[in-house]
């Protein structure tokens, strides 16, 4: 039996799947065969060690073209497989033949006879095939009931047709003609690298101070930052990642926004990485020292958290490795290093590297570099455009780290090209900045979640980030806290990994002139903040809660569940995330309900159709909004009303009453 179009699979196994413990991953699959025989197939999950771990039933999912579906669920991490067997369901055959020619007084005994032979068959079999006991008797007592003749037809054809009949079939069908697929690989990593919540933040800034005295700001330091971590991790969040902490170079140094002229007092962008005081493998010592990094990774694990680092692999002209390695630069013909460019952006304080000129170098320097920040803690890397970097470097790099600490997990901030931003995804990297920083409207934020929770959900685990210290959208530099509400609602429950970086909560929304970024960005000046402020705006308070809510519902931790539902208004979207009961951690199905107003000034109102049947639920249901805590019953049919000013949308939980 052909069994073919298998999925995921990337370049035929070339690249793994990815999946995470206890995920419950799609496998997918076209099979048929000749003649009219019922056909089904079974989704076999293989584990590290070359065992068959589980298997899944595959339900039919495009009647007609013969592709079928069933999820699988991990239980370790580990290089893992799968595969599909297709096969002929002789039971499913017989109840198709047997109802139509019993009713029609066709052949009728000789078709009760050969149901009794097919169930006596599948109750005797023995080794791996055999039933459990229990089913086995199930079955035998109901070919005594096809082989009473002093039932009628029709009872003895239903005796055969009954739920436990079938249900015990369901356990350990009947397969002939089994017929395999390849098996494909999959990694499957720890939770974290599908699902948590980053904070991002400069930790020179915070604890940053005026000194009247010199005129000048002082650097807030490691010790002081982490004064901040249980702020944050009150608002639930599971990563902090630092943009980068090393020494910062003072020639071409950038003033404030990115200016080419420098105040005394200037910091300096942290991307500038390199000085007299050491590179990527040191510590700006306005930072403080590694003592001082260890101890802010032992109080964010602490609280509850694990710590994030930023690698930039470029280098400020003072890099030791510009004085130590010129030749991973590329040089002009008038003997200058070339520095970073994206037109019409320049970064004359920073040089890139030129992997061509000694790829076997650079690598080994970079996989040194790693391994010291791994060594003091750091579980999780936020790579600074790697599509400029060559895609073997990343597919060695990431094996590498792979085998000796297969818990670091790798975020991509590839804002480029689709076919680059999901190659990099399946060489090797865990997760990956998206667009939807820039999806607005109602299609276009109903596309792009129907897009990344999707078929290539299978390698591109998307982040969702409303803003990063790059950029400000022009949504959220015109619409103000509200704007700010809809944006993090959208991204804490359309994708299981989300962001903020540091002043979210302070609705920081200025941007600079002809720029999608804030004005005095943080990247070139200390920027201290009052978090007092955060109280009366709200935000930090919608964050914490939409955390908390991730963190109880584990249908938001999956990504490949999601449903999108037709509304009325065009301002107006819903999708749903449903987990069932097999699936669920905790035993019981999980529907959560999220209905946003995308228009940050207008009222909104209008149905939401509800596709109830898709989700496993009655026609009538409870509906408990988790943000306000209010309950109603809905149908299929639900009328909102949606006023910015008091709240952006519905988080809802739909249950049976």
């Amino acid at each position: 039996m052909p069994v073919v179009d298998v999925a995921p699979v990337a370049e035929a196994g070339r690249f793994p799947a990815k999946a995470v413990v206890g995920e419950a991953f799609p496998v997918r699959a076209t099979v048929f065969r000749e003649g009219h025989d019922a056909v089904a197939a079974t989704a076999v999950l293989v584990d590290p060690d070359g065992r068959d771990h589980s298997t899944a039933p595959m339900v039919d999912v495009a009647p007609g073209l013969d592709r079928f579906e069933a999820r699988l669920v991990a239980d370790r991490t580990g290089d893992w497989s799968f595969r599909v067997e297709g096969w002929s369901d002789p039971y499913a055959t017989w109840v198709h033949d047997a109802s139509i020619k019993v009713a029609a007084g066709i052949d009728v005994e000789l078709m009760l006879a050969e149901g009794a032979v097919l169930l006596t068959r599948a109750a005797d079999r023995r080794g791996a095939e055999a039933m459990p006991d229990d089913d086995a008797h199930v079955l035998r007592a109901t070919v005594a009931a096809l082989r009473d003749v002093h039932l009628s037809p029709q009872d003895r054809l239903g005796a055969a047709l009954a739920p436990q009949v079938r249900a015990a079939l369901g356990r350990t069908p009947l397969r002939d003609v089994v017929s395999s697929s390849p098996a494909y690989p999959l990694r499957v990593d720890r939770p974290l690298a599908l699902t948590g919540a980053w904070y991002e933040l400069f930790p020179r800034s915070h604890g940053a101070w005026y000194d009247e005295q010199t005129g000048r700001w002082v650097s807030g330091t490691l010790r002081t930052a982490a004064e901040q971590l249980p702020r944050i991790a009150a608002m639930g969040f599971d990563v902090v990642y630092l943009t980068p902490v090393h020494p910062i170079g003072s020639t071409n140094r950038k003033g404030r926004n990115n200016s080419l002229l420098t105040e005394p007092g200037d910091p300096g962008s942290p991307y500038a990485i390199g000085s007299a005081d050491g590179g990527h493998d040191a510590i700006e010592p306005g930072l403080g020292t590694f003592d001082d990094f260890d101890a802010f990774v032992a109080r964010a694990r602490e609280h509850g958290m694990e710590v994030a680092l930023d690698i930039a692999l470029q280098c400020s002209p003072d890099h030791p490795w510009v004085r130590e390695h010129p030749q991973w630069f590329t040089t002009r013909v008038d003997g200058s290093i070339a520095y970073a460019e994206n037109p019409p952006k320049k970064y004359q304080d920073i040089y890139p590297l030129n992997f061509d000129n000694d790829p076997a170098g650079i690598y080994a320097e970079v996989r040194r570099v790693l391994q010291v920040w791994i060594d003091h803690g750091v579980t999780l890397f936020r790579v600074d455009n790697p599509h400029t970097k060559p895609l073997d470097f990343w597919q060695w790099l990431l094996a590498d780290v792979h085998r000796d600490h297969p818990e670091v997990i790798f975020l991509s901030e590839a804002f480029t090209r689709p076919a680059m931003m999901q190659t990099l995804a399946k060489i090797g990297f865990h997760q990956s900045y998206t667009y939807f920083t820039w999806r607005n409207t109602k299609d276009e934020v109903a596309e792009y979640l129907e897009e990344v929770s999707g078929e290539q959900g299978a390698w591109m685990r998307p982040s969702f980030w409303p803003t990063t210290h790059d950029i400000l959208p022009p949504y959220l530099s015109s619409s103000g806290g509200r704007g700010f509400a809809v944006r993090a609602l959208l991204a804490a429950t359309g994708s299981p990994t989300w962001g903020i970086y540091s002043g979210y909560e302070l609705v920081e929304d200025v941007p600079r002139p002809g720029a999608e970024e804030q004005i005095d960005n943080e990247k070139y000046e200390l920027k201290p903040r009052d978090w007092s402020r955060a109280e009366h705006l709200g935000i930090a308070l919608l964050l914490g809660n939409l955390n908390a809510i991730r963190r109880a519902h584990p249908a938001l931790q999956q990504l490949r569940n999601l449903r999108v539902h037709p509304t009325s208004d065009d301002a107006t979207v819903a999708f749903s995330k449903h987990l069932d009961a097999e699936h669920s951690p905790t035993g019981r199905a999980d529907t959560v309900l999220v209905v946003v107003n995308l228009d940050p000034w207008g009222v909104r109102e209008g149905t939401v159709e509800i596709d109830l049947g898709a989700l496993g639920l009655p026609d009538e249901v409870r509906a408990h909004d988790l943000l306000t805590d209010e309950t109603w019953t809905w149908g299929r049919s639900v009328f909102v009303r949606l006023d910015p000013a008091e709240r952006p949308g519905h988080v809802v939980v739909l249950e049976a009453p």
